[in-house]
């Protein structure tokens, strides 16, 4: 009797929308409906609001997992839905600079960012079609995130004319070189590089594992 209910209780907790109404999860929501909010402002040429509003989502971004930690509020949907949105995040920070350093070869260095974040999006979409998730990220991944967070974020806000400070005078002294953007994206790049790699190991476990739980399942 006892096994009859805890396994329905099990399967209940492992669907994807348990407990899903939680305060890191509409902190995700936030950060994604953002996103197309600072885009807007940016290409408008609305520097300023687009870097306050830039801000106010990595400040999602930090909260949502402490909250999550502290008062255990992680679930089944933050899992997938942070991950996503950091995706989103970093991929419409990249295309803005990009866009920003045009006629520069920095938007092929930028480019490798969006490279990256659409591999992770196909191993993802690869787990999820054979009934797996995609593991949390490693400490790699999110030392990687942090970084780049800092740097574009610094980039957009005093990296050379056009950046959404460069106008305001108290910031003038400040407004970074051509050669220091470059080490602060090619420093990023390395640890977008050292996260990849944390990241295969496991993707190619999971890959492993459910094919030994497969034969086995056939097997039996």
């Amino acid at each position: 009797m006892s096994d009859s209910v805890k396994k329905p209780e099990k399967a209940e907790e492992e669907k994807l929308f348990y407990h899903w109404n939680t305060i890191p999860n509409w902190l995700c929501f936030l950060r994604i409906a953002l996103i197309p909010v600072f885009s807007v402002l940016f290409v408008k040429g609305y520097y300023i609001p687009a870097f306050i509003v830039m801000i106010v989502a990595a400040l999602t971004d930090l909260l949502d997992g402490k909250i999550a930690r502290k008062y255990n509020m992680v679930s089944n949907l933050g899992k997938n839905l942070d991950p996503l949105a950091d995706k989103l995040s970093q991929m419409a920070i990249v295309i803005i600079l990009i866009v920003h350093f045009w006629d520069g070869y920095l938007k092929y260095i930028l480019a490798l960012f969006i490279v990256k974040e659409l591999i992770m999006i196909i191993a993802g979409v690869i787990l999820l079609a054979m009934g797996m998730r995609p593991g949390a990220a490693e400490i790699w991944g999110k030392i990687a995130t942090t970084v780049f967070y800092i740097f574009m974020i610094t980039i957009i806000a005093i990296g050379g004319e056009g950046s959404a400070l460069y106008n305001v005078a108290f910031f003038k002294p400040f407004i970074l070189s051509d050669t220091v953007i470059t080490v602060m994206v090619i420093i990023s790049l390395i640890f977008m590089i050292v996260s990849i790699l944390g990241y295969v190991p496991g993707f190619f476990k999971q890959l492993r594992e459910h094919k030994e739980e497969k034969n086995k399942n056939n097997n039996g």
